[in-house]
This record gives C-alpha cells, structure tokens and sequence, in this order.
C-alpha cells in the first residue's frame, strides 16, 4: 500500500484539471456511449474510426486503446476455432478464384455459402447468403429450416434480380446445391463464371467465412434465443447493421453500402 500524506492527497483532490486532462474525461464519456450503443462488438480501432467520424476529430488509436486499457472497454472477442490437419492440397480446374480476393469493379466476384444457427431445443436456422468482394457488402441472403437447394436458388434469384446486369465469378464450396445441374443452370442463364473451392479447403472461401465469424462473434454468441421468429430478425438487422452502419478499414472507414454508392456514382 502506497504511504500518502492525507493533505498531498486532498490538495491533488483540488487541483486545476490540465486542458488534456478535461478532454480526456469527455473522451471517455463519448467512447462509453459508443461501446453500449454497439453493445461491445467494437475494440478501440472501431471506436476511434466512428468517433472520428461523427465528431469530425483525428485522434489517433493510440490515445484511444490507452483510454479504453484505462476503463476496461474491451471489444468481445472471436472465439478461436480448433486448429485440424490441412489436407493435401487438390488444386482442380473449377477453382477459378484462386482465392484472389481482390475485385477491380462491384459485381466483379461473388462469393456464397451456406451456415447454421442453433435455437430452442437444438433446433437449427441455415443462412444463406452472397457477398460482393469488392465492397464486401453481403448483396442477398435467405434463411430456412433446412438445408436445401431452395434455400440457395432464393438467394441466388435475389442478388440476380438486384443487379441483372451482373456477371460476376461465383465461388462456393462443393456443397449438393452448388454442384446440381439445376444450379449450373441457373448460372449459364445468368452469363456467370462458375468457381469452387478445393476439397475440404473452406480457405479457398475465405472472405464468406469471415464474415460468418463476424456475424456469430457480434451478435449471435452475445444472445440465446428460443425460437425461430427472434434469431431471423436478429440476423436481418445484423446484416442491415453490417451493410449500413458498420465502418471497415479496407472501406476507406466506411461502410459496405456507403462505398457502393460511391464508387457507382463514379462510374
């Protein structure tokens, strides 16, 4: 235990408050607000980026992760998955991605694959949903109770009727859907490039797969639910938060929909 003279303690109680001593306390309150409005999905990169773009200021992440170290803000953490054995590598013609995730222009390479949500008594919701590498914007989605082909063709008829005149790669895994005739199909119609991943390599998906983690991290993981009807609407205003709200780096610190728009007002 420290040994403080009482009167040293109560004349640094009544000091004067240094300019940056002052702004560092209204820092805090700020930063406090946005870690609750987001409900502590942000780390202090996140927060710094949004601060700084609502108020117009440039601080630096350094100061903030020294603020939020300060108070304990810490952004939830992704749980890490068990590390397995890669298999050997199986490099086949149709895997024309390459995972080249790099895009020169929007509805230039999509990505899709299909994910599952438990609820209530071990019940399960699938997701499926397609995401543009160029903005990273997740361009249709559908959810079910089973995995199946319908739950793939709803998705892709969304993102085709949204952008009519795309014709973009699209890579999957292997999945049954994906490899159907039905869905070739669909894709020869559409004027796009079929693309799959490797064998057992969902790193040939990366992006998709980030953004799966992503979702469960932010707000799956954070809540229980019962039923069917909560997890849907919780995963919809996800994806509207993600598309809308949520600034990226990569984005130039905006979000999905926002750098769109920019870069089709350019066009």
């Amino acid at each position: 235990m420290v040994d403080l003279n009482r009167s040293s303690f109560y004349k640094w109680l009544r000091r004067v408050k240094s300019p940056r001593e002052r702004e560092n306390e209204e820092l805090l309150h700020h930063l406090g607000h946005l870690y609750a409005e987001f409900h502590g999905i942000y780390g202090y990169r996140r927060l710094t980026d949004e601060l700084n773009a609502r108020s117009g200021t440039l601080y630096n992440y350094k100061r903030i992760y020294r603020l939020t170290q300060l108070v304990g803000l810490k952004a939830v953490i992704r749980k890490k998955r068990p590390h397995y054995q890669r298999s050997t590598p199986e490099v086949t013609a149709e895997n024309i991605l390459n995972r080249n995730f790099t895009a020169e222009h929007l509805n230039e390479k999509w990505l899709t694959d299909v994910t599952e949500f438990r609820y209530g008594q071990g019940e399960k919701l699938y997701l499926s949903a397609i995401l543009d590498l160029k903005d990273n914007s997740i361009v249709s989605f559908a959810m079910g109770k089973s995995n199946n082909i319908r739950l793939v063709f709803d998705t892709f008829d969304l993102a085709a009727s949204k952008y009519p005149d795309a014709h973009p790669i699209f890579h999957s895994d292997r999945g049954f859907q994906y490899t159907s005739k039905a869905f070739k199909a669909k894709l020869d119609k559409a004027g796009m490039t079929q693309s799959m991943s490797r064998v057992g390599r969902c790193i040939d998906n990366g992006p998709m797969e980030g953004f799966w983690g992503t979702l469960k991290c932010e707000m799956y993981y954070l809540n229980d639910f019962k039923d069917y009807d909560s997890l849907a609407k919780a995963i919809e205003d996800y994806i509207h938060f993600y598309n809308h709200e949520r600034r990226q780096k990569r984005l130039n610190k905006l979000a999905p929909m926002t750098y769109r728009q920019l870069l089709e007002q350019a066009a």
